[in-house]
Formats: structure tokens, C-alpha cells, sequence
């Protein structure tokens, strides 16, 4: 048994409110000891919200706190470098929200850091630990679908400028869908298939200019800077080939489909945005898609997973499901597709990744580790 880990919450826009909620009240390996956000009225109404014991002025008050064990990033993607950074040279373990850095470059100087310092790094995305993609994960493994030979996952909408409060970093650099929506379907990729060499991929932006649409910022101009459509081809190390296709350029209705094909076999995995299913197969004998049931715990919004994956790692010396190594090699494959392009070749990557142990189950619902938090 540990006592849990002490946190550090290092931005409280949009996306906290869900760590907020499953720190303070899910996973007992985690405790919340402060926060802090550039605009103090949001940390303030977190601190109220959920009885943080602190508010931190800056997040170099944060990082000199000796009580703060590991640092909470969750800034926009293009501060993670500066903000994931000052929190390694203080000497803190950092788990951050997708993507690692807004480009590669940035991850290596992350990951050089950590390992020079002797600290954990490791993210978001976490879904990948959620009822639906460990579910699909161990029918994989069982060889329902026979041995995997190629995948195919879609990413569609028309962009977040009509509904999201402040839409305008999805469109600067370290943002456009495959940096933004990406990390979820290329982590579930290589959960699900493994690692992967190379990538080739066509990229563009067919709206250089959007008017937003959504208060408080409704008619204001967004110069767009990142590729907003991207086209992708995957060569995984086991020899099977992925397509990918995200943006924010077309009109769609539904969620567009995720599949990873096999030898007997094809399935169609649930959003990888999400933690649950449904989980469809098809095997030749069978004629038609059948559901199966899903087999692991957290089929609810259980963001968090990952860092409380990281604390019991951090006490016990269990896998760290969510660390830098996958983290950094999703990053080289969303950063890749541009690059790309941009050389009319294919890319090949410098990272290599190998699965981390599928998580365990567990009989108490918020503990990883049986008896691991006090």
C-alpha cells in the first residue's frame, strides 16, 4: 500500500473540469494539492469547487513546492514545451494533455530532459485505458479477427469555431485535427497494432481564413496556420498498413468509422475519444456484425486513468502505460504527415515503440493497483 500521489494542476480551462472531478473523487492513487491558471479566476473557482487545499500565484510557485510530486499540464498545445519544462528542471515528474509538444523537435528536447533528470514524462491521450480500446485490444490479441493486416480510421467534422468557447488555438500552430483529435486514433493504433516505421501523407487547408461563430468571440477572424485536412498511410512494424483521415474542412453527421482488419476477421472499434464501446466484429461464418461485450472496468469519461497509471508506477515500479515512449512516438507520427508531404516522400520515423502490458483488472473501481493507495 502508498499513500497517494501529490499533484500539481497546471491549468483550468475547458478540459479540467473532468480531471477535476475523477482526481478529487475516482482515483484514490491521486491527490490534488494545488492549482494554478493564467487567468486566477479559474483556478479560483476549481479551488472552490473541489477543496484544493492550494492556489499557486504562478506555476513556478507550483514547481518550488516540495510537497508537489508530479505537475499536471494541462495548458494549450502550444505551451506544453515551455510549461512541461520549467516543471523537469524543477525536478517534478509532468504528466500533459495531447499532444507531448507542437512539434517533434519539442518532444526530444522533453524526453532528453526527463532522462537527464531521472523523471517521469508521459500523457494524454488515456482513452486507450478505457473499457472499449482494451476490450478490442484482447479480441485482437485472442486472434479473433485472425492475425491484423491493415486498419482504417476517419476523423470528420467542419471544425470547432461554432460551438467551442475559444476556438482559435485549434488553428495555430500545434493545432488542425491530426495534432488536436490524432493523438487519439494513432495511440489506439498502436495499442491496438503496435508500433510504426513509416508514414506518407498529403496535407492541406482549404479554409485559410474562419469567422467564428460561438460567444464570447462570435465574428472575430481566425488566420489559420496548421493543416486542417490530412491524409495518411501507416506502415506498422508488424508489417500491417493503417490509413488515417482527419479534418476540419468537411460537413459530416455521424461519427465516421474506426476499423482494424484482420485475416478472419474485421472489427470496428468504438471512438477512441471515448472510453467505451460498442465493439463490432464480422468473421466470415458468422455473416453479419456482432456485438461483443466489453471486458474491462472504466467505460464512463475516466480521464485521469493515465496519471493514475503514473502514480502507481512512480510508487511501485508497475508499467507506465501512458509514458513518454509512447506519447513521443505518437508525436513523430502526428508531426510526420506534413513533413511528409512537404517532401513528396515517405517519412520515416526515428522513434520505435513497443506495447506496454494491457491494463489490469481490477475489483475495486479507482484503484489500479489492488491495495496500492491508503
Amino acid at each position: 500500500m502508498f499513500k497517494p500521489v501529490k499533484v500539481a494542476m497546471i491549468g483550468c480551462g475547458s478540459i479540467s473540469g473532468i480531471y477535476l472531478q475523477n482526481i478529487t473523487n475516482v482515483f484514490k492513487e491521486l491527490e490534488l494539492v494545488g492549482v494554478c491558471d493564467l487567468i486566477r479566476e479559474r483556478a479560483e473557482k476549481a479551488q472552490a469547487a473541489y477543496n484544493v487545499p492550494k492556489l499557486y500565484e504562478t506555476m513556478y510557485d507550483a514547481f518550488a513546492d516540495p510537497e508537489v510530486e508530479v505537475v499536471l499540464n494541462l495548458t494549450r498545445p502550444y505551451q506544453h514545451f515551455d510549461v512541461s519544462k520549467a516543471a523537469l528542471e524543477a525536478g517534478k515528474h509532468v504528466y500533459s494533455e495531447k499532444p507531448l509538444g507542437a512539434d517533434f523537435e519539442e518532444g526530444k528536447a522533453l524526453v532528453a530532459l526527463a532522462k537527464e533528470k531521472g523523471l517521469m514524462l508521459g500523457g494524454a491521450p488515456d482513452t486507450f485505458l478505457g473499457a472499449g480500446i482494451q476490450s478490442c485490444r484482447e479480441l485482437i490479441d485472442r486472434g479473433v479477427i485472425g492475425k491484423p493486416i491493415g486498419a482504417a480510421c476517419f476523423m470528420i467534422c467542419h471544425g470547432h469555431e461554432t460551438w467551442h468557447p475559444d476556438p482559435e488555438f485549434y488553428y495555430k500552430r500545434g493545432g488542425g485535427p491530426m495534432m488536436d483529435m490524432g493523438p487519439y486514433y494513432v495511440t489506439a493504433l498502436v495499442n491496438l497494432l503496435g508500433g510504426i516505421q513509416s508514414v506518407s501523407g498529403v496535407t492541406r487547408s482549404f479554409f485559410p481564413k474562419r469567422v467564428i461563430t460561438s460567444e464570447p468571440h462570435c465574428g472575430e477572424i481566425i488566420d489559420v496556420e496548421s493543416p486542417t485536412h490530412l491524409t495518411g498511410i501507416l506502415e506498422f512494424d508488424s508489417g500491417a498498413v493503417g490509413t488515417i483521415f482527419t479534418t476540419f474542412d468537411v460537413h459530416y453527421k455521424s461519427q465516421a468509422r474506426f476499423e482494424v482488419y484482420g485475416t478472419e476477421g474485421t472489427m470496428m472499434v468504438p471512438d477512441p475519444n471515448c472510453f467505451d464501446g460498442p465493439i463490432m466484429v464480422l468473421r466470415p461464418e458468422d455473416g453479419e456484425w456482432k456485438e461483443m461485450p466489453l471486458t474491462f472496468d472504466y467505460r464512463e469519461n475516466s480521464r485521469g486513468i493515465g496519471l493514475a497509471d503514473m502514480a502507481c508506477a512512480l510508487r511501485t515500479g508497475s508499467p507506465f502505460r501512458a509514458s513518454w515512449e509512447q506519447t513521443y512516438h505518437v508525436l513523430e507520427v502526428l508531426t510526420s504527415f506534413e513533413k511528409s508531404n512537404d517532401s513528396h516522400a515517405a517519412y520515416r520515423m526515428e522513434t520505435h515503440y513497443d506495447r506496454k502490458p494491457a491494463l489490469k483488472r481490477g475489483p475495486i473501481h479507482g484503484v489500479l493497483e489492488e491495495g496500492a493507495a491508503l
